[in-house]
């Protein structure tokens, strides 16, 4: 299988993260791809590519323009308003509250935030830039043929909105390639969401249309991030309707259930038919991964990724979240062996 891979990823390296009221090492660091790249290379599991250089219209076909521009400005503003440490918002607009958008970058910060543990530095920008990159370039492979690629993005995706970025999460890659292939003929595409975080943004951007069918296997919102999307009952707004599902699972759920769950999904996108097939893949399933509570081994990546073979659609993966980082290498190669070797 072909890798899509950026050294770029290393330019967003924060320092610090809100965790459980202490500001902690960030659990998506650099490291995480590296520990990826060895074990591509430990099993030969393919050609790694760099990335081609998009425009911004691809990104800006998912995203607000004003969004972009805050985050591509956003250091330098934090930097000139004086502030010494990383950028973190430090409020929000609630409920109750206004939404206009604040000349300060202060404001800003809180105007385009889901949530307040993921920091902007310097390099954030320039990263998440070629983390769209790398997935439109897989997307590009796909769509000249190949039948599976797989794109190593970093920072991740699919908890950035349209005008929201959390979650470590600045530009949705799923939701770029996916329009990207749509614009330039697919009709129909499916994004398969298996991290254990719900694909927040990536549902609310694809909420009300039917040329996207989504599907996400995640922790129930009622017991963790990111609380507020994710439920059973939300299935898709007007021509979107039925084009939506949500599998939230509770904690220690194991592969047996899991997999049902993924049984289910996969029976749905057989149905729908698709032009080709995201998935969105986060290995934060996995038992021991620091901020998550389902209970999945190692071997269980190689079944599903065997599971998702089965549905013979082109395939491109695109690396979302994972944070045990002695195990991300294995579990992230065992699911694209297993559909390799399928």
């Amino acid at each position: 299988m072909l890798t899509v891979y950026s050294p770029d990823h290393v330019l967003h390296n924060p320092k610090s993260e809100l965790n459980g009221g202490e500001l902690v090492r960030p659990f998506e660091r650099p490291e995480r791809v590296q520990y990826v790249l060895d074990k591509i290379d430990q099993v030969g599991l393919g050609k790694i590519i760099p990335p081609e250089e998009f425009g911004i219209e691809f990104i800006h076909r998912i995203h607000d323009v004003e969004y972009i521009e805050f985050l591509q400005t956003c250091w330098t503003e934090w930097k000139a308003a004086g502030h010494r440490g990383e950028a973190i918002p430090s409020s929000l607009p609630v409920r109750g509250m206004s939404q206009r958008r604040p000349n300060s970058i202060d404001g800003r910060m809180g105007f385009y935030a889901m949530a307040m543990e993921t920091t902007i530095v310097e390099g954030s920008w320039a990263a998440a830039e070629a983390s769209a990159n790398v997935a439109l370039t897989a997307q590009a492979q796909l769509s000249q043929g190949a039948g599976s690629v797989f794109a190593l993005c970093r920072p991740p995706g699919h908890h950035a909105a349209s005008n929201l970025y959390g979650g470590y999460c600045f530009v949705n890659n799923a939701a770029v390639s996916t329009q990207a292939m749509l614009d330039q003929g697919a009709t129909r595409i499916a994004i398969l969401d298996v991290d254990f975080h719900h694909g927040n943004g990536t549902q609310a951007i694809f909420y009300d249309r039917s040329d996207v069918l989504f599907l996400s296997l995640h922790g129930h919102p009622e017991d963790t991030f990111p609380h507020f999307l994710g439920y059973k009952d939300e299935t898709g707004l007007s021509t979107g309707e039925g084009y939506n599902h949500n599998f939230p699972l509770r904690p220690n759920t194991t592969y047996e259930t899991w997999s049902e769950a993924l049984l289910e999904a996969c029976g749905i996108i057989g149905e729908y038919a698709p032009d080709a097939l995201v998935v969105s893949l986060g290995v934060d399933t996995y038992e021991g991964d620091p901020i998550s509570f389902f209970k999945l081994k190692k071997d269980d990546f190689k079944r599903y990724g065997a599971v998702i073979a089965r549905l013979g659609l082109p395939t491109m993966f695109a690396m979302e979240g994972g944070y045990a980082m002695e195990e991300i290498g294995a579990n992230t190669v065992n699911v694209l062996t297993g559909f390799e070797d399928s």
